[in-house]
């Protein structure tokens, strides 16, 4: 493993974290993402992908996550992992320092065949998305508008990927496959118990995401908000569950049940923000670096990606970038008692373009 220039921000938060999207494009409709169904113009290709990971673990990255969208509508997914793990095994690379190469999914192109593919190529851990457990509420959830028997045939397709990923060898014993649901009050509220008993049943970690004001699209009210402390004590009301905390620079609170039987864990970034320890820096598929998820400017990194990559330039901009940095957006749109979040009429970013 080599030396990295290790980089922090203005609140004294290291980059440790890496979020690239592939592309904006998703083959569901989810509304609290509401994603574009068109490819972006100017996506990125692999060497320029390769070239920004390379910036990023040169600068203190060494976790890297590969989003979408759906990321697994990109043709590169495969050859990009295979090229990350090949400079990962050498010592001298900067990508050695990279302690885990994940992916986030819908699941739905997720065949068993490709996840021994993507396993053989490099990736360590999938988390897959899914946010009921039946027809309705599947549908709902995912903007179909063929009702219960659509829900129905991609509820049954993302079960059948949650196995393949388990067949190829992401076990979630060992923390490789985990399960993300979006909780939207008034949409999906009352499939928390039976998220927590699916992936009780699944022996998978359920990882359980309040309703994000995540650009304009998705009509986000404070009212809309299922908080983290309902999602618990409606949990630990069937099961009981035992606090955890949350590691450092983690998005997630974890509990574990008392009977055994698993964990599960809440991203509150509503009800209980983490902006303190957030190490997360985002890059599109079409070049542009974002220090927030809910930021209202990106930086373009082309300048040193078209019509050739300056590595050098690269790192340095990113550096800077970084550096620069004072992002802290959860925590200030708390009102000033602290009690309850407040809407605003900022103009972000979309959070399929993001990367989520």
């Amino acid at each position: 493993m080599i030396s990295q220039i290790a980089v922090s921000d203005r609140l004294h938060r290291p980059l440790q974290s890496l979020r690239l999207s592939l592309t904006a494009r998703c083959n569901l409709a989810c509304p609290y993402c509401l994603p574009d169904h068109q490819e972006l113009p100017g996506l990125l290709d692999q060497a320029q992908r390769l070239a920004l990971i390379t910036a990023a673990c040169s600068l203190g990255v060494r976790r890297l996550r590969l989003t979408g969208g759906e990321p697994l509508l990109s043709s590169g997914l495969e050859s990009l992992l295979a090229a990350v793990q090949s400079r990962r095994l050498e010592p001298a690379d900067p990508l050695s320092n990279l302690l885990e190469v994940t992916l986030t999914s819908n699941g739905l192109l997720l065949s068993e065949d490709r996840a021994k593919a993507l396993k053989l190529a490099g990736l360590d851990r999938i988390t897959i998305s899914l946010d009921g457990t039946d027809g309705i509420s599947v549908a709902e959830m995912t903007g179909q508008q063929g009702g219960e028997s659509s829900g129905a045939q991609i509820l049954h397709r993302v079960l059948e990927a949650i196995r393949a990923a388990r067949s190829a060898g992401f076990d979630p014993a060992r923390g490789a496959l985990k399960l993300n649901s979006v909780i939207q009050r008034g949409r999906n509220e009352q499939q928390v118990l039976p998220l927590a008993s699916l992936a009780r049943n699944e022996g998978l970690e359920l990882r359980l995401i309040e309703y994000m004001d995540v650009g304009n699209r998705n009509g986000w009210t404070p009212e809309a908000v299922f908080t983290a402390e309902e999602m618990v004590r409606r949990i630990d009301a069937v099961w009981p569950l035992v606090h955890q905390g949350r590691s450092q620079a983690s998005t997630a609170r974890r509990w574990r049940y008392q009977d055994g039987a698993g964990w599960i864990a809440v991203v509150a970034s509503i009800s209980d923000p983490f902006c303190n320890g957030c190490n997360r820096l985002r890059l599109t598929a079409d070049g542009m670096a974002y220090t927030c998820l809910f930021a209202e400017h990106g930086t373009s990194l082309r300048p040193w990606l078209v019509p050739e990559i300056d590595a050098e330039g690269l790192m340095c901009a990113l550096a800077d970038l970084w550096q620069a940095r004072r992002d802290r957006y959860s925590e200030q749109r708390l009102s000033a008692d602290g009690s309850q979040p407040s809407s605003d009429l900022t103009a972000r970013q979309e959070m399929a373009y993001l990367g989520g």
